[in-house]
């Protein structure tokens, strides 16, 4: 056992020295961030002059997510680690504790936020919803915090970081301007969201939803059948036409609480596949930041017009 763990620890430096060596030889930042929506956003402003690597990947539920041996080798010889914090990544918590700060930058961009301004939470040991992506002023100031970091880390390249962070921002202020006018075509009584779980209360208090979900903020907490029967009845009651599955929930959840409304001899359709805690597969357009919030807004109006 003692040779085995051994083994590991040697296995381990050689590829910590290996990554070292690539970026000494490309003298470009090692960058490591979590969850796609990071990933996304670290790479429009990082562009080319970082080595970036992405822990999540498409459907991947960051509340469970554990780190692999790839993984801590890739969070321990980065020279930056972005990660949104909030106990979002409740499972990563431990790993980054035990990064070296004087060797490894951390930055938990949810930590940098106004807290006062902040939807409150029973479920985590922060007690805020770290859903925080959903409220796009909220993702510029991320852009703003990845910026900052890549400049001081890295003034050789600060102006084009700059540039690639103005043109980003230009684009999400687009996406606000487009998402809010196909809103507007939903009445507003119509805007009842009802998913998985609780991932779109800043989407709805930034856009004027109810948003109800049937699990907590967590993934981690079960859906029991007294969530289901009251959920069921508040669908009937407001007369709510679609409800959606999570593309990283099992759909399973959202079909029990179909069912236990068509036994009430009612009926509601299931809307569609919603990217909450992960983007889309990567190429595509649902696996960026912009092309996710502009099809999930889609899917919510059509399905509930």
């Amino acid at each position: 056992m003692k040779m085995i763990k051994y083994i590991a620890v040697i296995l381990f430096a050689l590829s910590a020295l290996s990554c070292k060596t690539e970026k000494q030889e490309n003298g470009k930042l090692n960058v490591v961030t979590t969850t796609t929506m990071l990933t996304d956003l670290v790479k429009n402003i990082g562009g080319e002059h970082i080595n970036l690597q992405g822990l999540m990947g498409a459907g991947v539920d960051p509340h469970l997510y554990k780190a692999s041996a790839g993984d801590v080798t890739k969070l321990s010889t980065a020279d930056i680690i972005f990660y949104n914090g909030l106990h979002l990544e409740g499972k990563l918590v431990e790993v980054f504790e035990k990064m070296n700060a004087d060797v490894v930058t951390q930055v938990p961009l949810g930590e940098s936020l106004d807290k006062n301004t902040l939807i409150g939470s029973d479920y985590f040991a922060s007690n805020y919803d770290p859903h925080v992506w959903f409220n796009i002023q909220y993702f510029k100031q991320f852009a703003g915090e990845v910026l900052s970091t890549l400049s001081r880390k890295d003034p050789k390249h600060a102006e084009n970081y700059k540039a690639n962070a103005e043109a980003y921002l230009k684009k999400l202020d687009t996406l606000e301007a487009e998402i809010k006018a196909t809103i507007e075509t939903l009445p507003k009584e119509k805007r009842i969201l009802v998913t998985a779980h609780d991932a779109f209360n800043y989407f709805g208090k930034s856009y004027g939803f109810e948003v109800v979900g049937l699990q907590g903020l967590s993934t981690a907490t079960e859906a029991g059948v007294q969530d289901v029967q009251r959920l069921s009845q508040f669908i009937i009651d407001k007369k709510v036409k679609s409800i959606f599955v999570e593309s990283s929930v099992p759909r399973r959840t959202i079909e029990a609480l179909q069912a236990a409304v068509q036994s009430k001899g009612n009926e509601v359709t299931i809307g569609g596949s919603l990217y909450s805690d992960a983007l889309g597969n990567s190429g595509t357009e649902e696996g960026t930041y912009i092309g996710m919030f502009r099809y999930n807004v889609s899917t919510i109006v059509e399905a509930l017009k």
